[in-house]
C-alpha cells in the first residue's frame, strides 16, 4: 500500500466517524489554540513594553540624588556630567514632574492634570531645559524648543506634546499663543510630533516649562531627578558606572548599607529593556508550557481511540496480513492515520488561536492587533502531528503484531 492510499483510508476513516474524529480533535484543538493565544498574548505584552521604552529614547541615564546637608544637586550633577564631555554625552536636562493639580485654559478650554477618569487624557507638566526633547526622544513639529535664554531670564514659554496641543488648539498651529497655568500666562515657543503608540497616549499630554519657574509652580523644590542623553549603548552603560561611582563617593555606604548624607543612583533604560525582554521570553516559555500541557493530554486521548479502532478493525488486519501485507504497512497506515487526526486537530486549534488573539488583542492590549507569530503558529502544527505519532505508535504496533488467524476469528 503506497502513502496516497494510506491517506485516502485515514481520511475516509475520519469521515465514517465524524462526531467521534472531533471528539479525539477536541484536545488537540484546545492546546494548539491555548498555545498560540498566550504566547500572541505575551509576545503583544512585550512589544507594546519595548514600543514604550523605544518611544521613551534608547541610551539613557535616569539619575535621582538628593543632599540632606543642603547641597544644590542640580549644579554638581550638571557641572560633573560637563567634565565627560560630547563623545560620551549628548544632552543633560532636569526632569521635574509637578504632580499638585494644575489647572491649564485656552480660550473656553479647561483642562486639569488630575484627571484620574481617563489615564490615556492624564496631562503632564514637566519642568526641563532646553535639551528635554533631545534627552526624551521628541521631534519639533513646529517653532523651537527651550533656549538657554529663557532658563536665565525666567521666561514664561512652553512646548506642548501633541496631544495637549490637540485638546487646546484643534489643528491649529499654537505657536505664538498664549495659555495659562494656574492663572499664569505662557507663551507657546513650540510643539512636538506625537509619539505615541497604541496603549501609551498620554505620553504626548505634556506641557514643558523652563525649569527656573520651579520657584512659582513647585514652591522652589531641590531638583532630584535627571535624564542623560548619551550617543551609543557603550557611552550609556561608562556613564551610568561613572554616575554611579560619583554618587557613591558623595554618600557613603555604611556597615548597614544606607546611605550617608543623602542618597543617589543612577540607571540605564538600555538595562531595563534588556530585563524586560528576558522576562518576557520566560513568560511566554512558562505560558506556553501550560499550555502544551492539554495537548498532551489530547495526545492521551488520540492513543485511546486509536486503541479503539485497531480493536474495531481487527477482522480488516487479519485480512490484510493473510494475503501479505507487511507489518511495516500496517504500522503505518495507524500512524498517518493518528497524525491525520492531529493535523486537522492542529489547523483547526491554529485558526481558533488566531481569532483569540484577535479578539485578547483588542480587549486585553487596548486594542492591538494582535497577529501570532508564524514560527508558533508552524512550531504549534507540527508539534500537534508529532504528537499524532508518538501516541499512535503503540496502537500501531499492537494492530501489526497481530496473528492473522487470531485476527480473523475476531468478532
Amino acid at each position: 500500500m503506497n502513502l496516497f492510499q494510506a491517506f485516502k483510508m485515514a481520511f475516509k476513516s475520519i469521515a465514517l466517524k465524524k462526531t467521534r474524529s472531533f471528539l479525539t480533535m477536541l484536545g488537540i484543538i484546545i492546546g494548539v489554540a491555548s498555545v498560540v493565544i498566550m504566547v500572541s498574548v505575551v509576545a503583544g505584552q512585550n512589544k507594546m513594553q519595548m514600543a514604550y521604552m523605544e518611544m521613551q529614547g534608547n541610551n539613557i541615564v535616569e539619575v535621582n540624588a538628593y543632599s540632606q546637608t543642603g547641597q544644590d544637586m542640580d549644579q554638581i550633577i550638571n557641572d560633573y556630567v560637563a567634565t565627560m564631555g560630547s563623545d560620551l554625552v549628548v544632552g543633560l536636562t532636569p526632569n521635574i514632574q509637578l504632580y499638585n493639580e494644575m489647572i491649564i485654559r485656552y480660550g473656553g478650554k479647561t483642562f486639569s492634570t488630575q484627571n484620574w477618569e481617563r489615564w490615556e487624557d492624564m496631562i503632564q507638566v514637566v519642568l526641563a531645559n532646553d535639551k528635554y526633547g533631545v534627552c526624551n526622544n521628541y521631534q519639533l513639529a513646529s517653532g523651537r524648543e527651550l533656549s538657554y535664554l529663557d532658563m536665565e531670564t525666567e521666561n514664561n514659554v512652553c512646548v506642548l506634546g501633541s496631544g495637549i496641543k490637540e485638546k487646546l488648539f484643534n489643528y491649529t498651529d499654537p505657536v505664538g499663543e498664549t495659555i495659562t497655568i494656574n492663572g499664569l500666562p505662557y507663551l507657546v515657543v513650540g510643539w512636538y510630533q506625537s509619539k505615541s503608540v497604541q496603549g501609551w497616549e498620554e505620553v504626548d499630554n505634556v506641557i514643558v516649562l523652563p525649569y527656573t519657574v520651579n520657584r512659582t509652580l513647585n514652591k522652589n523644590s531641590d531638583i532630584n531627578q535627571w535624564k542623560v542623553k548619551c550617543p551609543t549603548s557603550s557611552a550609556t552603560s561608562e556613564v551610568q558606572l561613572r554616575l554611579q561611582g560619583f554618587l557613591d563617593g558623595m554618600f557613603p555606604v555604611d556597615e548597614n548599607g544606607n546611605q550617608q548624607g543623602g542618597w543617589g543612583n543612577a540607571y540605564s533604560n538600555n538595562t531595563w529593556q534588556e530585563h524586560a525582554q528576558e522576562s518576557a521570553q520566560m513568560q511566554a516559555m512558562v505560558m506556553g508550557g501550560i499550555a502544551a500541557i492539554s495537548l498532551l493530554v489530547g495526545g492521551i486521548g488520540i492513543m485511546n481511540i486509536m486503541l479503539v479502532t485497531v480493536t474495531e478493525r481487527t477482522r480488516e488486519i487479519g485480512i490484510r496480513k493473510a494475503i501479505g501485507a507487511e507489518r511495516r504497512s500496517i504500522i503505518a497506515q495507524f500512524l498517518i492515520e493518528a497524525a491525520v487526526i492531529c493535523g486537522i486537530g492542529g489547523i483547526l486549534g491554529i485558526l481558533i488561536g488566531c481569532a483569540g488573539s484577535l479578539i485578547a488583542g483588542k480587549f486585553l492590549l487596548q486594542g492591538m492587533i494582535l497577529w501570532p507569530d508564524q514560527g508558533i503558529v508552524l512550531g504549534a502544527f507540527l508539534f500537534s502531528v508529532v504528537l499524532g505519532v508518538i501516541f499512535g505508535m503503540y496502537p500501531a504496533v499492537k494492530a501489526s503484531g497481530l496473528q492473522p488467524v487470531v485476527a480473523l476469528r475476531a468478532e
